[in-house]
Order: structure tokens, then sequence, then C-alpha cells
């Protein structure tokens, strides 16, 4: 790239041609580099943008939640899931049904992250809702090993399936949800509430556990006990659909032409290494988005800054 004396940047440009064709150019340069306009940047509402990162953050709180009950109950439910005779490896097998959860989480985010892309986050969000409230709900209604022998810890397995493929789809739809709602400045902020509310849903778990197995006692939580916080999570998870449906789409993906959906899958992997680089992004507008600022003020100011130095 190559700047001549009139501020003229032109790409593998012989600098003769140029010269006598400088308006053609010039126009091939804007083509390139068009100018920054009052109408390409989004002025967000702050009480909207309250209002979806409250959502976004109960309803990651409410999913994790569901997620979350099952390492609480780890040792109860290789009671009731597993044979019984030996309790290192009823504790193992249940530990390891909680790890073929993560196993697909990553297949879940390939799934709903271009999902996302093409038909919007809200409704993305909303379906792993409802896909993690039934996986919740349903194991508290599984049948003990005692009852239905092998058939109760392969729907378990299956359950947990459905949960962890729902995970995989909620934190980063919900990270892009809150990111795409913020203003440049304010991001970091905003998306801090992603993982308070991850904490509270796993707090929240914890202390429902410890409540029901201080009350019922070990006898009571392995005869009854350990299904009502799988059974409290459907209605939650109600809850949680109900706060996502009532916010609309945000403005990044109502304005955009969206690229295709499957590069999203390689957006991810870039950003995987551009975590490390958080400190200095965090305040830049996203990749390929207009900017996005808090006040009809700080867009002029932006517009202005954009303008090209007049010449005389």
């Amino acid at each position: 790239m190559a700047e001549h004396e009139d501020g003229l940047r032109v790409i593998d440009a012989a600098p003769d041609a140029v010269r006598r064709h400088r308006a053609l150019f010039r126009v091939v340069q804007r083509r390139r580099n068009p100018r920054l306009r009052r109408t390409d940047i989004t002025v967000t509402d702050e009480a909207a943008v309250r209002r979806a990162v409250k959502a976004a953050a109960l309803g990651n709180a409410m999913e994790w939640f569901d997620f979350g009950v099952y390492s609480y109950l780890a040792v109860t439910l290789g009671h009731v899931f597993f044979p019984s005779g030996n309790d290192t490896v009823q504790l193992l097998s249940s530990f390891a049904t909680f790890a073929v959860s993560f196993l697909v989480r990553p297949v879940g985010g390939m799934v709903f992250g271009p999902m996302g892309d093409k038909i919007g986050r809200k409704q993305v969000l909303a379906l792993t809702m409802i896909m993690m409230a039934i996986g919740t709900f349903a194991i508290g209604l599984i049948p003990s090993y005692a009852t239905i022998g092998f058939w109760a810890p392969a729907l378990l397995i299956l359950f947990r399936l459905v949960q962890g493929f729902s995970t995989g789809g909620e934190y980063g739809g919900a990270a892009t949800f809150i990111a795409e709602y913020a203003p440049d400045r304010r991001r970091g902020f905003f998306g801090s509430f992603l993982e308070l509310g991850t904490l509270a849903g796993y707090v929240a778990a914890a202390g429902l556990v410890t409540l029901l197995t201080t009350w019922l006692g070990g006898a009571g939580m392995e005869a009854w006990g350990w299904r009502v916080p799988f059974l409290v999570g459907g209605p939650i998870g109600l809850v949680g659909l109900y706060l996502r449906l009532r916010l609309d789409e945000t403005p990044a993906f109502q304005k955009l032409a969206l690229m295709p959906a499957y590069y999203a899958v390689i957006a991810a992997l870039v950003g995987v290494i551009s975590v490390a680089c958080m400190k200095e992004t965090a305040r830049r507008p996203l990749d390929g988005s207009p900017p996005s600022v808090a006040t009809p003020e700080e867009a002029a100011r932006l517009v202005e800054s954009q303008a090209p130095v007049p010449r005389f």
C-alpha cells in the first residue's frame, strides 16, 4: 500500500496510473474503505441492555442450576442407579456419567452456534433452556436400578447427554447475546454478569442439596429426596424460558447481513486464542459489526473522529 502526496492510499497501483486517474482511484478507495456514517452506529438503549443482561444471566443461572445438581448428588445417584456391592465402583460410575455430558458440549456449541447465526440468538437460547429443563426433569422421573435394572443407568446417560448438548449452546449463545446488546465500552462489564449467573446457579444447587440432605438424611435422600432438585429444575426452566421469550433479538443481529453460518466454528477457535488479548479488545467494536455506543453524543463524536481532515 502506498500513500501519495494528496493523501490517496492505493494498493498495488503504479504511481503514474494514480496520477493520471485520481478520480477513479478515489472511487475505488471509498468503495474499499467507506466512511463511517451516523446510521452505521448502533445507539443502545440502557434499559433494554440491562433487561437483556438480567434475563440472560438469570436464564444462565437456571440452566447451570440444572446442570450442577447432578454433581452434588453424585454419591447418592451412584447408589440409586448402579449395581450395589462396591461403593467405589458406584461412585466412579456416577462420576463417569457426569463426565459424559462434557463430551457432547463441543458438539452442542458447533450445532447451536451456526444455528444462532441463522435464526437468531433469542431462539437458540430458548431452545437450549427447553432442552435443559426437559433433561433435568426427566432424570427426576427415572426409576432406580432396583426397579428396572440396566435401563436406569442407560436412561440417566441419555438425559445427561441432552443436558450436555444443551449446555454447549447455552454459554456461547448467552455470551454472544450480551456482547451484541452491550455498547462497546461496557461490553466487558455487562459480560461479567454471565459468569455471575453461572456461579449463582451452582451455589443455588449446592444450597438446595445441602438443605435436603440435612433435613432428610442419607436414607431419605436415597429413597426419594434426590428427585426433588431435578423435579424443581422443570419449573425453573419454564421461568427462564419466559424471561428469554420476552426479549427482543439483538440489534447487531437485526442490522447485519450475517456471514455464512459455519464460519462461526472457525471464529470460535479464533476466539479461544483472543481471550488472552481480552484486556485490549474488550472495548473495541465486534469484528464485522458496526460500532455500538451508549449515547447519541458519543455516536456524534465517533463520526466526527472518522471524518477526513479538510485540506486547504
